[in-house]
């Protein structure tokens, strides 16, 4: 981290939280102003979610959305991030395989959640499936419009040096395509853990999407913000843990402007 950013730290600090106090304080006024069951308050959603974190259901529910999510993103990149690659670096089988990733791409994850109730009835592949085909597409898409970026003077240069096909990918495209990579792994993994939700909203028997929807049933409001806001907590811890450094850690030869 470099002298500005350190210096800087404390007043981002300090805006974050001024914002934060902004919005409760908004948060608390309108609640004041609506029934409980419409819009608790905040000390109430507290309440609420110390009651759930001290419930015997709530590590295993998260574990349970956390394991879905992460095999569904996981099996995404594995797949979407070679494709793109492939695709990328071959204009013909790019052209034939283009309508196929777009109609992938209009199947929206509700209808995909659909299929996979089908498919594998109630259980985890269903949440892991609808998880893998929203956030693949992203992922093959970033990575592919990345691979189109390589200079073909260096592809020709590296062929000059009798190069093999491997070494060429392995040197040339996939450092071109790692930025892009992340990137869209990045926002494949936020999309991922909205879709989540909805699959485990009709399709499973455990996990925050399911809890959402009996809290819901049951109007349970304060309940519904609880399990909301551990949604917010917990992306928060892991876009500062994880994925922030290792964001650094990858593009570290990377100059800021």
């Amino acid at each position: 981290m470099s002298t500005v950013e350190t210096r800087s730290l404390p007043l981002l600090v300090a805006q974050r939280a001024l914002l934060v106090a902004l919005l409760v304080a908004a948060w608390q006024f309108a609640a004041l102003r609506m029934p409980a069951f419409v819009l608790p308050g905040p000390l109430r959603v507290i309440e609420a979610l110390d009651a759930l974190v001290h419930s015997e259901t709530f590590f295993t529910d998260l574990g349970a959305t956390l394991y879905r999510v992460l095999a569904g993103f996981l099996i995404a990149v594995a797949v979407g991030g070679p494709l793109g690659i492939v695709l990328g670096s071959n204009p013909r089988g790019a052209r034939f395989f283009e309508p196929v990733l777009s109609i992938v791409n209009t199947v929206s994850s509700a209808i995909w959640a659909v299929f996979a109730i089908i498919w594998f009835g109630i259980s985890n592949t269903t949440t892991i499936f609808v998880v893998f085909m929203t956030a693949m597409p992203l992922i093959l898409t970033n990575v592919w419009q990345g691979a189109r970026t390589v200079d073909a003077q260096h592809v020709e240069l590296a062929r000059s040096f009798h190069m093999s096909r491997a070494q060429i990918m392995r040197k040339i495209f996939v450092p071109t395509v790692l930025p892009h990579l992340f990137a869209g792994a990045r926002l494949a993994f936020g999309f991922g853990w909205r879709v989540s939700l909805v699959a485990e909203t009709i399709g499973s028997s455990s996990g925050i999407g399911y809890r959402l929807r009996q809290a819901a049933d049951l109007v349970q409001t304060d309940q519904v913000f609880a399990w909301t806001l551990t949604l917010v907590v917990l992306m928060l811890l892991l876009e500062a843990g994880v994925l922030k450094p290792l964001e650094r850690r990858l593009f570290r030869w990377k100059r800021t402007v």
